[in-house]
């Protein structure tokens, strides 16, 4: 596999060999062709050209001939740092022997296979791993968890092909993000893997459903703006108009993975139906990550657990449990061990400020909880964890019945959540004695911790 730089030197050798270049001209070739694959690169990353025409032929197979007919004009987006990391990744993935699956040998080494180990356990430390990784979290847990699934045996999976799927999920995510990229989609899918290991849900997925869960929860956030719905809308983003508003980041991170399907070619044996409808379940289960939709689901959960309903053989429900194991791994940050949940706190707080700079500086509304001066880090997760985390994560310990995973999770909520408290008390004091006339200023009934939380 060439590396992107790498084409220069063919390009010299090729001429040499013809005898188009001399000896003595031969650096101005290499230097040229550098500067043309720096240019080409630079471009790339300016997004100075984003499509590139793609002429797609059909020979005839009777006559040889090219048939103009079937010469179609295909517009794709063209990624020369997609093509220059995957082709990167590939190096030491291809099996050693025939039929084997062992995946990623060179980077199973060390602490990183040492944790890889321990995928299941609940204390993971994903930004760990990234680093182990060399920033392979994503493609590196997905490949181990297929592997150990039996996922790419069960369905014949082409492991190249896999492993192109994963690579371009994996790039469409924008590292610029502080928390909406790669390494949360790791983390999502590490604990999504958690979630399909407690023994009641364990003993009743499918291979299809583990297949499922796993690459929605990869995907869930693919392309991710860094802005949310209401900033789209408002500056009448394209997508929020292909979407009709409504699920518009949801609906593009779906749309964006069944389109990296199709071009990976991963599910391109299966029967179509069964791929279409591959792709429409995992469509659902994104859509459900839409946080606009929780006291829909949540509603649902409470009332499937009150009538004692659920029914795990129904493909039906086993889907439903999916959608609701999936939220839960997307807002399970509060969950983790104090030292994780804070980074991705802070992380997750500092992309709201960024949206509320730019607010400020196109001179938009300032969205709820991205005015840094109006809300802290303490105030917007105890809002969080009181509307959204803590209502759901009770009923998901009253599906495990409880679990070890589920009353852990809720120990470090509740931990936590009392840290959390506690911070934010310290910052108001610290704020009272800084400027005392703010507490006489401040309407009554103000500062409730619900006002975090629009």
């Amino acid at each position: 596999y060439l590396q992107f730089y790498d084409l220069p030197v063919l390009l010299l050798l090729l001429c040499v060999k013809h005898g188009r270049v001399s000896i003595t001209t031969a650096p101005l070739v290499v230097m040229y062709a550098y500067c043309v694959c720096v240019c080409v690169c630079v471009c790339d990353l300016c997004g100075l050209f984003k499509y590139i025409c793609v002429f797609v032929i059909t020979a005839s197979a009777q006559r040889g001939e090219v048939e103009s007919s079937n010469r179609k004009k295909v517009m794709r987006q063209l990624s020369f740092q997609r093509y220059c990391h995957a082709s990167r990744l590939l190096r030491g993935f291809m099996p050693h022997t025939p039929g084997s699956l062992h995946l990623l040998d060179d980077d199973y080494l060390g602490q990183a296979a040492h944790m890889l180990s321990k995928v299941g356990t609940w204390n993971f430390d994903i930004f760990l791993f990234d680093r182990l990784t060399n920033g392979n979290s994503l493609v590196t847990l997905m490949c181990h968890l297929f592997n150990v699934n039996g996922l790419i045996h069960h369905f014949q999976l082409d492991i190249v092909k896999l492993h192109r799927f994963l690579g371009m999920v994996q790039d469409d995510y924008h590292s610029q993000n502080p928390y909406h990229n790669a390494v949360h989609a790791a983390d999502v899918t590490q604990a999504m893997y958690c979630y399909l290991k407690e023994p009641r849900l364990a003993e009743r997925l499918s291979p299809l459903d583990v297949f499922l869960g796993l690459v929605a929860a990869a995907a869930h956030d693919v392309d991710h703006p860094g802005v949310n719905q209401p900033f789209l809308i408002k500056t009448r983003h394209h997508l929020a108009s292909l979407y009709q508003n409504t699920s518009v980041l949801e609906s593009h991170h779906w749309r964006s993975t069944v389109g990296m399907l199709r071009e990976s070619g991963l599910l391109s044996h299966l029967p179509a139906d069964m791929s279409q409808d591959m792709e429409q379940q995992l469509g659902s289960l994104i859509l459900a990550t839409d946080i606009s939709r929780q006291n829909e689901f949540l509603s649902t959960f409470r009332e499937h657990l009150d009538n004692r309903d659920l029914d795990l053989q129904l493909a039906s429900h086993r889907h439903f449990m999916l959608q609701i194991a999936l939220k839960c791994a997307d807002v399970c940050n509060p969950c983790r061990v104090w030292e994780l949940s804070r980074q991705w706190s802070e992380r997750v707080c500092e992309e709201f400020y960024r949206q509320g700079d730019l607010e400020r500086k196109f001179d938009l509304e300032i969205s709820p909880l991205c005015d840094q001066q109006a809300n802290s880090v303490p105030a917007i997760q105890i809002g969080f964890i009181s509307y959204i985390v803590e209502p759901l994560f009770e009923e998901w310990q009253r599906f495990t019945e409880p679990s070890l995973l589920s009353r852990t999770m809720m120990g470090h909520l509740h931990k936590n959540k009392a840290r959390w408290s506690s911070l934010r008390y310290a910052q108001t004091t610290v704020d009272l004695q800084s400027h005392p006339d703010a507490a006489e200023a401040e309407p009554e009934g103000g500062g409730g911790e619900g006002e975090s939380i629009p």
